[in-house]
């Protein structure tokens, strides 16, 4: 008899999720006005994005695969505690090395964050894998699309020091969090059930191809979306002539649009099958980013939120994906996943800011609309639904 899904615990850890990506959120929505109060440029503000990314991608493999075999419940909270110093020290920063070191701490905490929430999230799934993940992955981006409001209508207006008032989100996660480390806690005092878990007969020379072909789809999507996430609202200002409140309008709702499609892809993955949605959620936007860089400003702001639905829902398919292609090492996968799209994001940001200082950031969008064509290698991808798998019992032999 399968276990039921724990709504409330994946309600909790999604709502953390919440929390602590709206933090990290406003450290992006808050770069107008580092911008101009500490005269940085474009490869500058890059750099700022590299740090924390840089932080979060080399820690989080180093987490999952850690806490795979340590469980740890409650480095849920002190991870949430890193962030809270981070967003403090960001708050008061009066030079661009401090700036490198709060970004740096925001990373951190989210190294901790990901691969134990990640799993936690499918303790409470009841087998619908796909469908945990989404609620716990669009609490994530539902705080991201919530930072640039929070900055247009806090931060901006008030400056660097009103950033200060976010601690009080962490707080609040870190309480929330400590309330899921006890129940993380007792489910490993409860006595271990025969595993219901079957292996697939691919041979490791192919699940080592497959890991590297979902890489490569992943440096797609996560290089895309950098270009969005970190230069969307000078892209728009300098494009279209916008003042900078409206260009944070815009990217709320590319990044709401990402959080819709975090939410479907999961579960429709279950249903259909997880290689299908990352074949077109990947290779099928294409040409509206193709045709993104000539259109006009309404048009623009539709294709933004049609570009972040669909390459949002790719993301929790892939993780699921990686996870039954490596059964037992949830925390790993989850770790490797989280901190590669970490670090990808952080280098396609620092990279794509030294181009747009040098060639315009018009060139940038245009070169960058070409990325989800290697979707393509997704037809490399084996249909895990359709082989043959063999039952725990025959795993290994009493």
């Amino acid at each position: 008899m399968s276990e039921r899904t724990l709504f409330k615990v994946l309600g909790a850890i999604s709502f953390s999720h919440f929390l602590n990506d709206t933090m990290q959120s406003l450290l992006v929505a808050s770069y107008p006005l580092f911008k101009s109060g500490f005269g940085l440029s474009f490869a500058q503000i890059g750099l700022i994005t590299l740090a924390f990314q840089f932080t979060a991608s080399l820690l989080q493999p180093a987490v999952g695969f850690y806490t795979d075999r340590h469980p740890k419940p409650f480095s849920l909270v002190a991870g949430m505690g890193c962030t809270l110093v981070g967003l403090l020290l960001l708050s008061t920063a009066s030079s661009f090395p401090v700036l490198l070191l709060a970004a740096a701490l925001v990373g951190t905490g989210s190294s901790v964050f990901h691969p134990e929430a990640s799993r936690v999230a499918r303790m409470a799934s009841g087998g619908r894998h796909g469908l945990a993940q989404s609620i716990f992955q669009v609490g994530g981006n539902a705080g991201q699309a919530f930072g640039p409001l929070l900055a247009a209508w806090v931060v901006l207006p008030h400056g660097q020091g009103s950033l200060a008032l976010f601690s009080l989100i962490a707080l609040l996660a870190m309480a929330v969090l400590t309330g899921v480390g006890f129940w993380y806690r007792d489910q490993h005092r409860k006595p271990k059930p025969a595993s219901t878990a079957s292996s697939h007969s691919l041979p490791r020379q192919r699940v080592m191809a497959t890991l590297g072909v979902l890489l490569a789809l992943m440096f797609s999507k996560f290089f895309y979306l950098a270009s969005i996430s970190s230069y969307l609202i000078f892209y728009l200002m300098e494009h279209y002539s916008i003042d900078t409140t409206t260009a944070q309008y815009h990217l709320f709702y590319f990044l709401f649009a990402v959080a819709a499609g975090t939410l479907l892809g999961g579960p429709i993955g279950d249903r259909i099958g997880r290689k299908q949605v990352i074949w077109l959620s990947i290779l099928g936007v294409a040409p509206f980013t193709l045709a993104l860089p000539y259109v006009g400003l309404g048009m623009s702001a539709v294709l933004t939120v049609i570009i972040g639905f669909m390459l949002a829902s790719a993301f929790p398919a892939m993780i699921v994906y990686a996870q039954e292609l490596l059964p037992g090492k949830v925390g790993t996968i989850a770790g490797l996943f989280f901190g590669l799209a970490f670090g990808l994001a952080g280098i396609g940001a620092a990279a794509l800011g030294q181009l747009a200082d040098h060639w315009g950031i018009e060139a940038v969008y245009k070169l960058c609309a070409y990325l989800p064509l290697l979707g393509l290698l997704a037809v490399l991808l084996p249909d895990m639904k359709r082989l043959p798998h063999t039952p725990p019992a025959q795993l290994k032999p009493a």
